[in-house]
């Protein structure tokens, strides 16, 4: 099975039945820029449980690799992916942190597999964490695509070549 690429809003996940929309936050307690913008837009919860979870205020272990799942409409679940340590370049190094989104995509497929849900992102940790999307796109694949999971990739405008 392979991602599927589409131009549109991931805030607004295309298809029926259950759906999970991923993203990648900061393990800093940022939230204020880029793809979070859109998902607080739509919804306030996901911001109010990040901050809570953060602040030690949730059941859930708060770390990289971490996945807090917020349920926001009837068949739309929020996946906050902890996959970034810090909000800035430190010595040349992005906050992307490859290894915690493999682990927070492995407990999104857990929960996508007990849902029956299809999975819809944005390019995660491809834009303030700054991520390469070859090596994010074969993490999707090996921890999603291989197990059965339907996963969307959503471009705002079409991406150029």
């Amino acid at each position: 099975m392979s991602i599927i690429y589409k131009i549109g809003d991931a805030t607004a996940p295309m298809g029926k039945g259950p759906r999970v929309i991923v993203h990648v936050c900061n393990d800093a307690g940022g939230w204020g820029k880029g793809f979070v913008i859109a998902v607080s837009q739509r919804w306030s919860e996901p911001e109010r449980r990040y901050r809570a979870w953060y602040r030690g205020e949730a059941s859930e272990v708060f770390g990289l690799g971490q996945v807090q799942f917020v349920q926001v409409e009837p068949d739309i679940w929020v996946a906050n992916l902890i996959g970034q340590h810090g909000m800035a370049v430190r010595n040349g190094v992005p906050p992307v942190r490859y290894d915690a989104i493999r682990s927070g995509l492995r407990s999104v497929a857990a929960k996508a597999k007990e849902l029956g849900a299809s999975v819809h992102m944005p390019r995660i940790g491809c834009g303030l964490a700054g991520g390469k999307w070859e090596e994010v796109e074969s993490i999707i694949s090996e921890e999603l695509s291989s197990v059965g999971v339907v996963v969307t990739v959503y471009d705002l405008r079409p991406a150029h070549t």
